[in-house]
């Protein structure tokens, strides 16, 4: 029987030749996810005024106490977050770095995560029959449930819900969190075999 394991076991193991597939999948994975956060937060890039303009409503959006997130040195924070973003963003689709450009984006997620998301709880979007649902769950499916009925009633629903249904935003910690979770196994496993610039450079010089 010991035997009969230790050849299934074999053959499991003959997988490992692909095994450069899951950090090369997780970081075109989140290299979208991170120039989309970093661009989004300078106008998008489309011009050199949108990048100020941009520059200056997330530093705002840094610093305010009252509608923000009230971070000290705004502006220095929002410097390193779009900057690491953008670039860390590259990186990881480049697969240069990776390990090192993690340390960075899983700061970044953790700042995400607790000024931003925490007070809202785990779910992304508010969901009864997800993991640990927050309080006022049976009053945002209320809500939800009214919203359908007005705009069934007023709107061109089918038109509406053409392109995905209508949710309550929760705003927790899950995408952040689910982000972390990622880099976190970037950090420890590298960017991966054959498809990443770390490893041609890691055969040459790490010998």
């Amino acid at each position: 029987m010991i035997a009969l394991f230790n050849k299934l076991q074999d053959l499991l193991d003959t997988s490992r030749v692909t095994d450069f597939l899951a950090p090369l999948l997780l970081r075109l994975y989140l290299a979208p996810v991170f120039w989309i956060a970093g661009t989004n937060k300078v106008g998008g890039l489309e011009s050199w005024e949108a990048v100020k303009e941009g520059f200056q409503n997330t530093s705002s959006w840094f610093g305010n106490p009252d509608w923000g997130l009230g971070l000290p040195l705004p502006g220095l924070m929002a410097l390193l977050a779009i900057t690491t973003e953008i670039f860390g963003s590259i990186m990881l689709l480049m697969g240069i770095g990776v390990r090192w450009v993690s340390i960075p984006l899983m700061i970044t997620m953790l700042v995400a995560a607790f000024s931003v998301h925490w007070q809202n709880g785990w779910q992304a979007v508010a969901d009864a029959m997800s993991p640990w649902p927050s309080a006022n769950i049976e009053e945002a499916g209320q809500r939800l449930q009214a919203a359908r009925s007005i705009l069934q009633e007023h709107g061109n629903y089918d038109w509406l819900t053409g392109s995905g249904s209508f949710v309550i935003s929760n705003n927790g910690i899950e995408w952040a969190a689910t982000y972390f979770i990622m880099l976190l196994a970037l950090f420890f496993i590298g960017a991966g075999k054959y498809a990443s610039a770390d490893y041609w450079i890691a055969l040459k010089f790490r010998q």
